[in-house]
């Protein structure tokens, strides 16, 4: 439960604020040879550190969103994988050899394969594990003086693309000796910067302080409430332009915004819609993302365990006007599960076929819940509400914060949810996302959905190592998702970020992976 709770906690963070040519690129995004003389951003993030910085929880996201750890490879425009600190990869029998570039470590050593080697290693014995290696058995060992090879008990044709995800990133084997209670960075607070992530029994923490491979180094902590970052000038992709940045952790939306307004941050990410229009237009930049909000509905018991029901559910929802009156326009219409930021699933609309006829629900009793860590959340379920109202069903609404919801949700203890929720994030592969939210055995299935042709088809879609195959498969299990009216999409969310007139070189990710670069300036 651990685990579940910390994915959806990474899912939950808002996207990185960035101006740049993300999906235009597909070589490194990190404008090697930028050079020095930038001075220091001041930028403002929408959630604190909730786990010490952990490389293996929702944090990992944090730090590489403000360009402190890196990946074997990171996702490019299309979804695709491409390289990061593998320059290049072949797959041999029985697994995969990454071939490493020459590379330095935040603490000045060298990265070697036995240093990947061992942080791969020590990812698999993480307790809670990496959402990325849910259901995978993965080992690493060094080739030589620039090889890594990776295997997995089954073969895994998006390896890969899992070897992106921020909770996979490679630190220095300085990183895993440190002890609970110690730390590399200061903290204003305690001797231990704020934000390393040890364990109940006091064993080994995990530092990544001053031990990561990206553009800037983590060197203080004030608490969950501010960290001071300096440029790590032996970088890989080029000396980045800022010389530090200066993060202050800034929950609420109204103040995040003002503190942009005011001059006292650069950036500020995640606006909240209501705050947009306050914002001059030229701060203002919005970016299609991979999170979808949709309607998930209990196919296992209450009333929506007949599929009757559900087809009048889905026939009731109007997403339109969510789009245009709770997003005021910043939102895309749920055409699928998979929105318009992934441009192999921009195409045509899924149209699932051999639904149930709907029946009236005749005043049908459910309870409807959300989660308020994201504003329009409980605004999206009070629209609903009145639409499903109208349609004949009698609906209570359920509102708490996200931790307290959760493992109600995943017990069934709800009729329908609505949720957001980043198709991407986790391991950069569609189908992983598939079999984790709607296959029988799926560890996140808040639909609670259990069909055999839909099992068949995510497997499907899993067996295809070929790209445009496996994205194609994946439409084709999409489809048999929708057919089984378990989820109904709808919106495809835009996330607005505020980012200064004198800011340049922010990069727009559909993934909410990134934040700052080495073009990143002001």
């Amino acid at each position: 439960m651990h685990s579940v709770r910390r994915r959806w906690a990474a899912a939950l963070l808002p996207l990185p604020l960035l101006t740049g040519c993300f999906a235009a690129r597909d070589g490194s995004p990190y404008d090697a040879g930028a050079g020095a003389g930038g001075g220091r951003l001041r930028v403002a993030m929408a959630f604190p550190p909730a786990e010490r910085f952990s490389p293996y929880g929702a944090d990992a996201t944090l730090l590489s969103r403000l360009g402190v750890t890196e990946g074997l490879t990171r996702l490019d425009g299309n979804g695709g994988a491409v390289p990061a600190l593998a320059e290049s990869w072949t797959r041999e029998s029985g697994g995969w050899v990454f071939t490493l570039r020459e590379a330095r470590f935040q603490d000045g050593t060298e990265v070697t394969p036995a240093a990947v080697a061992g942080a791969l290693t020590h990812a698999t014995h993480a307790d809670p594990g990496p959402a990325a290696l849910t259901g995978v058995t993965l080992t690493a060992e060094a080739m030589g003086e620039r090889r890594v090879r990776v295997t997995t008990a089954t073969a895994d044709s998006a390896l890969p693309l899992r070897l992106s995800s921020p909770s996979l990133a490679i630190l220095s084997p300085k990183a895993y000796r440190t002890k609970a209670g110690t730390g590399t960075a200061g903290s204003e607070k305690s001797g231990s910067a704020e934000g390393r992530s040890d364990t109940a029994d006091g064993k080994a923490a995990v530092d990544p302080a001053g031990t990561a491979t990206g553009p800037f180094t983590l060197t203080r902590t004030t608490g969950a409430t501010r960290a001071t970052l300096h440029r790590f000038d032996d970088y890989w992709g080029g000396l980045a332009h800022a010389s530090g940045l200066d993060v202050r952790f800034i929950a609420d939306g109204t103040a995040r915004t003002n503190a942009l307004r005011s001059g006292e941050v650069d950036m500020a990410e995640a606006v909240p819609v209501s705050q947009a229009a306050t914002l001059d237009r030229p701060t203002v930049r919005e970016v299609p993302t991979a999170r979808t909000t949709a309607l998930f509905l209990n196919t296992r018991s209450g009333p929506f365990a007949d599929p009757a029901v559900r087809a009048a559910a889905r026939e009731a929802v109007d997403a339109s006007a969510l789009a245009e009156g709770v997003y005021e326009g910043h939102a895309d219409t749920g055409r699928g599960l998979f929105g318009p930021a992934l441009t192999w699933a921009a195409g045509e609309r899924p149209r699932p076929s051999g639904r149930p006829a709907a029946k009236r629900p005749g005043n049908t009793a459910l309870t409807l819940a959300t989660y308020d860590n994201r504003p329009e959340l409980p605004e999206v379920a009070q629209v609903l509400q009145q639409q499903l109202r109208k349609a004949g069903f009698s609906v209570k609404l359920e509102v708490r914060e996200y931790s307290r919801l959760e493992s109600d949700a995943l017990a069934g203890k709800f009729d329908a949810v609505v949720a957001a929720r980043n198709t991407m994030l986790d391991t950069g592969d569609p189908v992983s996302y598939l079999a984790d939210d709607f296959t029988c055995d799926g560890g996140y299935n808040l639909a609670r959905v259990c069909d055999k042709a839909v099992d068949r088809a995510v497997a499907e879609a899993g067996s295809r190592a070929d790209d445009a195959a496996r994205h194609r498969a994946v439409l084709a299990a999409q489809t048999a998702v929708l057919r089984t009216d378990g989820v109904v999409p709808l919106v495809h969310q835009r996330i607005i970020h505020g980012v200064g007139a004198s800011v340049r070189g922010v990069i727009l990710d559909p993934y909410e992976r990134t934040l700052v670069g080495t073009g990143t300036r002001r």
